[in-house]
């Protein structure tokens, strides 16, 4: 992604520059970074025990973190609750802020924390009750499922502006997509995905995390299963060909983020 980074402020283009403590800023949706960089020192806080005392967190590979550069970075994950992965990966990315390699003890990285990031979800998700939707003030994309809702499947007309929207967080800072769009092992990769990857041209970072499941529940705000180990793995950027087909993309993807169904890796190998 060669945009220019998006700056969006309540100031005049001339007065910007004296607003270094980022007062007057605003996110491509309108909300101020001043409130969102305070929620995810709060949250942060809150959450910090989670990852470090009662279960043990581990990081591979966020040492590349530190070499991306500010905006046009989409990061794909495989997906095991709804808030739980989300918020480590808040935490993961507020350390790299301060050059934390692989860790995120101490949390000193709280008091300046990483604001312009954003993640995708499901707009039902967000609407179901107080918390979720306090936890969309820290950067949620959301988005109209046309394929599933209220844990049913469905059929629906597709939400075209879910795609302009991924571009604008895009154009200000990092976004966090999980490109199965459900919590479930094993879904396929939405064809989505590679379209927006065609469209935008981000730096695409795969991750696996794993442990979630196991340790919270569905939402990822209670916990299931104390002392387990969670683990996130942040791999290569991939590349793309401009004229690469988008089942090459998805089957890519799918690869990446260890997603193939148990049988289908065994399987290709034979094919070939």
């Amino acid at each position: 992604m060669n945009s220019k980074k998006s700056n969006y402020s309540l100031l005049p283009s001339w007065l910007v520059g004296l607003d270094f403590l980022g007062i007057f800023e605003k996110d491509p949706f309108g909300n101020y970074l001043i409130i969102k960089r305070f929620f995810i020192f709060v949250l942060g806080w809150f959450t910090y025990y989670r990852y470090t005392a009662v279960n043990k967190i581990r990081i591979i590979g966020s040492d590349q973190l530190l070499d991306l550069p500010d905006h046009g970075v989409l990061f794909l994950s495989n997906h095991q609750t709804y808030f739980a992965d989300v918020i480590a990966f808040y935490h993961i990315f507020c350390a790299a802020k301060w050059g934390y390699k692989d860790t995120i003890s101490p949390p000193f990285y709280l008091f300046s924390p990483r604001a312009r990031c954003y993640y995708v979800a499901a707009s039902e998700t967000m609407k179901g009750g107080i918390l979720p939707r306090l936890f969309s003030m820290g950067g949620a994309i959301t988005i109209e499922r046309s394929w599933r809702a209220n844990g049913e499947n469905v059929q629906r007309q597709l939400d075209n502006s879910a795609q302009d929207r991924i571009g604008l967080g895009l154009g200000h800072g990092w976004v966090i997509s999980f490109p199965q769009g459900t919590t479930k092992p094993f879904a396929p990769v939405r064809k989505g995905t590679a379209h927006l990857i065609k469209e935008h041209q981000p730096i695409v970072i795969p991750v696996v995390i794993n442990g979630f499941r196991r340790a919270f529940d569905k939402k990822g705000l209670r916990f299931k299963k104390r002392n387990t180990k969670l683990t996130v793995q942040f791999k290569a950027p991939m590349h793309f060909l401009p004229d690469e087909s988008v089942e090459s993309m998805i089957e890519r993807i799918t690869k990446a983020i260890e997603q193939e169904a148990p049988g289908e890796g065994t399987a290709a190998a034979s094919a070939s």
